[in-house]
């Protein structure tokens, strides 16, 4: 068997192979599906009449049956071009196809019984004087498939000219043997751009869903924002200090945990990811305090004890709210980092906090970092029931809290840069 012979049957495995994953492919319409099959069966059928006609076991009583199948095929062929087009995407190609084929079958019919584009004699096949008429039959619909694909690249946000151009140069390459030289190395050319087109608009379709993904996780993200914000404001509307407060402790946590990845700390953990997540959620921490009355609230002397203990609810009533409001807003991960926030950044290292009593590690490290932002910011700040601190006096009661009220590692942290905090 010649090797020509073996890259005509390799198309048509190649074929089959493109025609069974279209067929099982998930991500296609049915109509979709249609184009792609018709588009590899156009390819099998011209192939199939390329190896009878030139296998080399020609016998001039198969002459008539020869012709038809030859003119079956060179009608078909100039076809794959808009067959292409369609399988694309672009619309309104179903009537481009059968005029273009129409076409192709009347003038290869009328042509045929004179020898015009080709005969079959007793030598076998061989090409007639007006072969140009299939050769600008060719022409033409190779111009339309190009010409399409450039269009159907612009319907998306992303188009890859390079395989655009790998393809024109392919199917060049396997015309021009044809027309120049009668190698018949055509269809093997138009095999591969078919698979190549295939590739092509797959791949864009790709590139656009995952373009859209990204475009409605940021919606998403902006509308977690707006949520977050807005419960804040909630609290700004009836405590100015804690309104305010909440601003500078997310600017706190945001410096503390940077500072954390700098120097190594908890590295299994801190990332960005870790740093973004604590920046947009480190508001929400106070947000329980929507449940304790204006009178506690605004109080402006110490708290009773049976006053404390209501102030206290607001952290076991935090996580609940936060749950309540952003269930089915975000993912699992951000609702369980935010809960945590609100819900434990009151223990203590030592066990002594509230509401659940946990000690070291078991506390949240989210609700550790926001246990310290949330202390220094209060000692820092002026308060209806205390003037501020100092800045030294602060950083000596966050210093003195390590290992009793606050992470000693993240203490650490804060005392080696807490120039940036001042």
């Amino acid at each position: 068997m010649t090797f020509y012979m073996s890259a005509i049957i390799l198309t048509e495995l190649m074929m089959i192979a493109m025609t069974l994953h279209v067929l099982h492919y998930s991500g296609f319409t049915r109509e979709q599906k249609a184009w792609y099959v018709l588009t590899f069966a156009a390819v099998m059928l011209c192939s199939a009449a390329e190896f009878a006609v030139h296998c080399g076991r020609y016998d001039v009583k198969f002459a008539i049956p020869l012709t038809i199948l030859t003119v079956l095929q060179f009608s078909t062929a100039p076809l794959l071009g808009v067959l292409f087009s369609g399988a694309l995407g672009l619309p309104g190609q179903k009537k481009i196809a059968i005029w273009f084929f129409a076409a192709n079958f009347v003038a290869e019919t009328v042509a045929a019984p004179f020898g015009w584009v080709f005969s079959f004699g007793d030598g076998g096949y061989s090409r007639g004087k007006l072969f140009l008429i299939y050769e600008a039959f060719y022409f033409v619909s190779l111009v339309y498939l190009i010409v399409s694909m450039v269009r159907v690249g612009r319907k998306f946000r992303n188009r890859d000219t390079r395989t655009i151009a790998m393809i024109l140069v392919i199917l060049v390459a396997g015309i021009v043997p044809m027309t120049v030289f009668k190698l018949n190395i055509t269809y093997i050319a138009i095999a591969i751009g078919a698979s190549l087109c295939y590739i092509y608009y797959n791949d864009l379709v790709q590139q656009d869903i995952q373009a859209e993904l990204v475009a409605k996780q940021a919606a998403i993200s902006r509308m977690q924002s707006h949520i977050i914000t807005g419960l804040a404001s909630l609290i700004e509307n009836r405590d100015v200090e804690t309104g305010e407060h909440v601003l500078r402790t997310g600017i706190f946590v945001e410096m503390l945990t940077r500072d954390a990845i700098k120097d190594g700390i908890y590295r299994d953990q801190l990332n960005e990811q870790f740093v973004s997540k604590m920046t947009t959620l480190a508001p929400m921490h106070d947000i329980g305090k929507i449940v304790v009355s204006d009178k506690i609230l605004r109080k402006p002397g110490r708290l009773t004890p049976e006053e404390y203990e209501q102030m206290k609810k607001h952290a076991a009533v935090g996580g609940d709210v936060i749950r309540e409001v952003l269930e089915g807003v975000t993912n699992d991960d951000y609702l369980s980092f935010a809960s945590d926030i609100a819900t434990y950044h009151h223990e203590r290292w030592d066990g002594k906090g509230y509401p659940k009593g946990l000690e070291g590690e078991q506390i949240p490290l989210a609700a550790r970092i926001m246990a310290i932002a949330d202390v220094f910011d209060a000692l820092v700040s002026q308060r209806c029931y205390k003037e501020p601190f100092s800045f030294d006096e602060s950083v000596k009661i966050i210093e003195e809290g390590a290992g009793t009220q606050f992470d000693p590692n993240l203490v650490g942290v804060f005392l080696r840069h807490r120039s940036e905090f001042r």
